[in-house]
């Protein structure tokens, strides 16, 4: 009897082991899932022409090279005159309650608006195909919508990192349908670690070229990004639109 009960509890032990290692499995697996990837960033940028439609518009095209493979593409950068507004005001004093940060993905472009009224503008970049909406993780679009600064990271590689609350509710709710209509797989995930923040040290080139090189968050050159870190507080809106 002894005996038999040994092999049952052995046997059992083995069960459990088995099921914890599969459920660790899973696990790790949804949370690799609901990350987006990280490319490494283009490198040897050069601009093959650049010339200004009938509208004004600037027409850029580019070249670099991305995890060893040479990309060509075309930007058109609209003409909005709005690029570097920078309005005297002290962080110090500033109702943080009052502060809106508007990101246009059309017009590359962050703004912040301090009860209705502009004080700073800043040259933005966004993921690759930055007129569209994030649909799931692995896609490397910048989400639309309505969000809130949810932590601010002083030392991070980029600088400064500001983390979205990305997804919300509603990012949830449209990722849910899209996920129904079959626009993107069963296994997929919402994806997160969305914000805004600089690069590394000698990058703004890649924002000056408006080169769209993150994996959907919004990213500033450095000097924005330390301007906007000091203004904004966590809570803070912002609205990103394409």
């Amino acid at each position: 009897m002894k005996l038999c009960a040994n092999k049952y509890s052995n046997g059992l032990i083995r069960f459990v082991l088995l099921v914890a290692c599969v459920l660790f499995f899973l696990t790790g697996s949804a949370q690799v899932k609901n990350k987006d990837i990280d490319l490494p960033p283009p490198q040897h940028i050069k601009v093959l022409d650049e010339h200004k439609d009938g509208k004004g518009n600037i027409v850029r095209t580019i070249e670099y090279l991305q995890n060893g493979s040479r990309v060509t593409e075309t930007i058109v950068i609209p003409a909005i005159g709005r690029i570097g507004i920078h309005v005297p005001v002290n962080p110090d004093t500033l109702n943080k309650d009052s502060l809106i940060i508007v990101v246009n993905k059309s017009h590359y472009i962050l703004e912040v608006y301090y009860r209705r009224k502009i004080i700073r503008s800043y040259k933005a970049v966004f993921g690759p195909k930055p007129l569209e909406n994030k649909a799931m993780a692995g896609d490397r679009c910048t989400p639309e919508g309505w969000f809130k600064i949810q932590n601010k990271n002083p030392n991070s590689k980029y600088d400064k990192f500001m983390l979205l609350n990305y997804p919300t509710d509603s990012s949830i709710v449209r990722f849910n349908m899209l996920k129904h209509k079959g626009i993107v797989p069963a296994s997929a995930q919402p994806g997160g670690d969305i914000g805004i923040h600089g690069i590394w040290k000698g990058g703004d080139d890649l924002i000056e070229k408006d080169v769209c090189w993150t994996d959907g968050c919004v990213a500033l050159k450095n000097k924005d990004i330390e301007d906007l870190y000091a203004l904004i507080s966590v809570g803070t809106n912002v609205f990103i639109r394409k």
